[in-house]
Parts: structure tokens; sequence; C-alpha cells
């Protein structure tokens, strides 16, 4: 299908940080044109879209969530992390079937496309499960390896790193665990050894909490992130996912490896996790995306509160309201995610690129005066300014309406009989 998109601003985000005025055109799941409008005769179209000054720019990444958790929102809250996962979470995960997994990964993709998320780092068990929600859907997903004590194998990671980045379009695999606290020496060493066979990234859940890295330091007399460069796993990068209780060696070695950290202000605010070196972090030149974690942690899959706590949350820890400044955090939500993610041909808007975007609306009181667009997004933008979001070339949310292959109020009524047989 090919669209125009035209009267538009458009914040390509290809090394430019100001919005410019024109149009943009994608043939199926690529773009072929941006850039100033078109005078002359154009191509013959199968949809023109007037934007009429609303915004359009790369779709968000959720560069790290757990979208079938949406089963528990709001039913495992106010509780500390470990008493979260070892009393509510890992009981109720026992007695999920593939199938329940399918619809609910299915209700939180919606949620993504409400907040012009167009692709999501997603950590949870049946891959094929995932995999086939997010088809369905017409979603991107990257799906990451939770391999732990209790779950999986190694055979397994490899045979589904094969399997999924030869599956569809839509979905990708990386290497990962679960964490250092669920995973045995002996299962990271073989995802130490997979990582060097594969020249694949690795990414983990790597000190979210205090308790975390004491532990880890008693155990094996080094932090996570120590012990992950000492067993070698770090050769090809890849990135952890909150990095609250980060030591300075901590951060030299993603420095050093070009690893990513994966913030989670949202998550880490609710569960009382702490709040992570972000000012520093970035003056190392670390990369940082930005993710939600998921649904029963969070509880919301909302990409603009999670802009706004990251620099808020930075903000109050330096006790300085110029630390992390809002064109720093949309990098980190649109292009370093992508980039993190292995979706490079997603982190910008440019000929030749997929068309992943996104359209927000301008003319809503939240977003005037225009003074600073970019700003408007990170401090007062909300999922009422997303119009539409496009993924692959296809619209699969537009103005309050879906087109996923599915009735919404169908998702909705297996996820609700589903969690009603869960909680038996």
């Amino acid at each position: 299908m090919r669209i125009r998109f035209y009267h538009a601003r458009i914040l390509s985000m290809n090394g430019n940080m100001e919005p410019e005025t024109g149009e943009l055109w994608t043939d199926n799941e690529q773009i072929t044109y941006l850039g100033p409008e078109v005078q002359e005769a154009c191509p013959r179209f199968d949809r023109e879209v007037d934007l009429r000054g609303n915004l359009l720019l790369p779709g968000f990444k959720n560069a790290h969530t757990h979208s079938a958790m949406t089963f528990l929102r709001s039913f495992a809250d106010d509780l500390p992390l470990q008493e979260w996962l070892q009393k509510q979470v890992f009981p109720m995960e026992a007695r999920l079937s593939g199938e329940d997994i399918y619809w609910f990964s299915r209700l939180a993709m919606m949620e993504y496309l409400t907040s012009g998320v167009t692709a999501a780092f997603d950590m949870y068990f049946h891959p094929e499960e995932m995999a086939r929600a997010s088809v369905d859907t017409g979603f991107r997903t990257v799906m990451v390896s939770g391999l732990n004590n209790f779950n999986s194998s190694l055979e397994e990671l490899r045979e589904n790193y094969l399997k999924f980045n030869a599956f569809h379009p839509l979905i990708r695999y990386q290497l990962g665990f679960h964490a250092e606290y669920t995973t045995s020496r002996e299962l990271m060493e073989g995802i130490a050894a997979l990582s060097r066979e594969l020249q694949a990234p690795v990414f983990t859940h790597n000190s979210e909490t205090k308790a975390e890295v004491e532990g880890c330091i008693a155990r094996c007399g080094m932090t996570p992130t120590g012990l992950m460069e000492a067993l070698g796993m770090l050769e090809y990068g890849g990135g952890g996912y909150h990095c609250v209780y980060m030591t300075d060696a901590d951060l030299e070695v993603f420095r050093r490896h070009g690893m990513t950290v994966v913030s989670n202000p949202g998550s880490n605010t609710k569960l009382a996790s702490g709040v992570p070196r972000t000012a520093e972090i970035l003056r190392m030149g670390i990369p940082m995306a930005i993710g939600t974690d998921g649904p029963a942690s969070n509880n919301c899959l909302d990409m603009f509160r999670e802009m706004f706590l990251l620099t808020g949350l930075a903000k109050l820890r330096e006790r300085d309201a110029a630390a992390v400044p809002a064109e720093e955090v949309l990098q980190m939500a649109c292009v370093n995610g992508a980039r993190c993610m292995g979706l490079p041909d997603c982190d910008c808007l440019a000929p030749g690129k997929l068309a992943d975007l996104i359209v927000l609306d301008l003319q809503q009181p939240n977003m005037q005066p225009l003074n600073s667009i970019v700003k408007n997004i990170v401090y007062s933008g909300s999922k009422q300014n997303v119009m539409l979001t496009m993924i692959h070339g296809r619209i699969l949310y537009e103005n309050g309406r879906f087109d996923i292959g599915e009735e919404p109020e169908r998702i909705y009524r297996e996820a609700n009989r589903r969690i009603a047989r869960i909680k038996k």
C-alpha cells in the first residue's frame, strides 16, 4: 500500500531535533520520500493523509517489557520486589498456558499502539505464542530469552535464536537471561559461550535493587556486571535492564563494551527500587534507552509517562533542573531503543528506513503554544496526543480505532475470562 502524509511537521530524528515542514511517502513497509512539499504531480497513492500541521516522528521503542503480564495488572501491587516476585508473580505465572500468553500479549500490544510504541523488547515465556500474537496484531517484537534455573535450556535458547530470527519480518530474537540471582553460574557460562558462537549481544535484569547486588557480591565476590564480564559474556555488547545500583567499575564495563542501560523509571518508582545515575551515565557516553517494564509492576504501558519520570527523577537525584534535557530523553525513547534492540532500520525517518512512525496531535491544549515541540512531547505530552500508529507500513491505530485483525472487545473478553480462571 502506498500512502502519502502531507502538510506535516516532521521530526525525523536523523541527526536533527528540530521539526521541519514537508511530506513523507511510504510504499508497503518502506519510507520512499521525506522532504519538502511536492508541488508537481505526485505518484498515484492508495491513500493521502492531510496532517494539517500535526507531527510525524519515529515510533517509541519500549526497550524492556513483559507484555503478557497484563494478566497481573492491579493484582500484585504495593509490595517490594522480592516479596512481589516470590509471593504473587511466580505462583500466578505457573498457571499460565501458551494460549493465555497469546491473548494477554495482544492486550498489551493494543496499549502500546495507543501510546505510540512501534516495537517492544519482550522477555517472557512461550516465545512461539508471543511471536504469533505479534504477527497476528501486526506489531513489531524483539523477543529476548528469560532463561533461568527454572525454565528453558541452553539448547532451547540456541534453537529459538536461530528460529525466530528467520521467522517473520516483524520478529527478532536476542540472547538473554532473567537475572544473576535466578541463573546458575553454569548456565551463565553457557550463555557466554553461545554469545561468542553466534557473535550476539546479551541482555538481562541487572542491579535492579541493592539487595540483588549485595547478594551477588556475597555469592561471587563481584557485582552482576563484573561477573558477566569475568565470564566473557560481554564481548558482543548487550545491555542491562534497570541498572539502578551500578558502581563506577560497572559503568566503565558498560562503556568499554558498548552496552546500553535500559531505564524503567515507572516500575522502579512503584517498587521503590531506586533511581539510577542517569546524568552520570550520559556524561560517560553510555547509551540509554527506556522501557515500561511489565504491566504488573508499572502498571501502565505509557512511554510518555516513562519519559517524564526519567528526566524528573534524574533532576531530583542531581538536584539540578537542567539535568537530562528533553532532547536526550526523546532520543532514548526513539533512536537508542531501536539500536539497543537491533532494529537499525527503525531508528529514524528517512528514505529506505522501515515505515514505523506515529502522528501526534499538536492541536490539543497540552501541546500549545508551540514554543518547543520536543519539550512539549516529553514534559506535557500524553497518550491523548497519539492520532496514528503505523508499523511496517500498515496503520494499526488511528483516531481511537484499531486495525489489528481482531475486535478489541474479543481481546478484552478473552483476557478477563482467562484471568478469572487463573485466580481460582
